[in-house]
């Protein structure tokens, strides 16, 4: 990962949002790793039934939330194959249109949001609005292209909220289906605390593994547009100390931490790895 880069987010309300869509378009070819976080109002449901196992379970709980609840946040951050970001503008930080007065939420998630400076009354009056995002993001170069990777960090709710923003449907009633329809937008996805398993070391959430690494924070934490920057960053630091710079993605692209046993197979791959410049 390049020396001393300069990281700068943008925030995306509504009123910009075709415009910063439009630097990404221009963007992604050149930096296809995305790198993606979400902030999202918690759990408030919890399934019932019999469950074929504890994955089950888990995407289960997944699927009844994400279909009753309103994404607040998205992070993006857009870096080369070596770790380089673009120039001035590398993270986006897109605020959705959400109510406290009519939107569900779990109280103790919206508390910690609060206090991590997010700022409710303005995304309710300014914040995106879900269906337009949806056909920006299909149209963006981000999704439904094999080479773009998508990096992300314990990520099953992330790629849910996502899912959800680019069909406008409800999630599918199994991980099987979940999964299929899942890489057909996100071919690509290389989840840390998956590749975690490899690194014995290393243990804990975002925060803990980019600390042990020395990857510095950059803005607020629980804000998207910090998230997604501080897990590019952590990827590429990863990537160098604990893989040799050289991705395996036969053995880690298309998997989610705790979904299944799931993995995307990409037609054509050649040797399966990843490498860093």
């Amino acid at each position: 990962m390049p020396d001393n880069p300069a990281f700068l987010i943008r925030d995306v309300w509504e009123s910009n949002l075709e415009e910063e869509f439009q630097a990404i378009r221009q963007l992604i070819e050149r930096y296809p790793y995305v790198a993606m976080d979400t902030e999202f109002p918690g759990v408030v449901a919890r399934p019932i039934g019999q469950f074929s196992s504890t994955s089950d379970y888990h995407y289960q709980l997944l699927r009844c939330n994400v279909d009753i609840l309103n994404i607040i946040q998205l992070g993006v951050t857009l870096m080369d194959e070596s770790g380089a970001p673009p120039p001035g503008v590398c993270s986006w930080q897109f605020n959705f249109k959400f109510s406290l007065a009519s939107d569900m939420y779990a109280q103790e998630s919206i508390d910690l949001l609060t206090k991590s400076g997010i700022d409710f009354g303005k995304h309710d009056e300014y914040g995106i609005d879900a269906f337009h995002f949806g056909e920006l993001l299909t149209d963006s170069g981000m999704v439904l292209f094999k080479n773009v990777r998508w990096v992300s960090f314990h990520s099953g709710y992330d790629f849910g909220y996502l899912l959800k923003l680019l069909t406008c449907e409800a999630l599918p009633d199994d991980e099987d289906a979940f999964f299929a329809k899942l890489h057909r937008f996100f071919p690509g996805i290389l989840d840390i605390k998956y590749m975690m398993k490899s690194c014995r070391t290393l243990k804990g959430g975002l925060q803990d593994v980019a600390d042990d690494l020395g990857v510095p924070r950059i803005g607020p934490q629980h804000q998207a547009g910090s998230d997604s920057l501080l897990t590019a960053m952590t990827f590429f630091r990863l990537r160098e100390k604990y893989f040799e710079n050289c991705v395996d993605e036969h053995k880690y692209l298309g998997h989610l931490f705790g979904l299944g046993s799931h993995v995307y197979r990409p037609s054509g791959a050649g040797s399966g790895a990843v490498a860093g410049e």
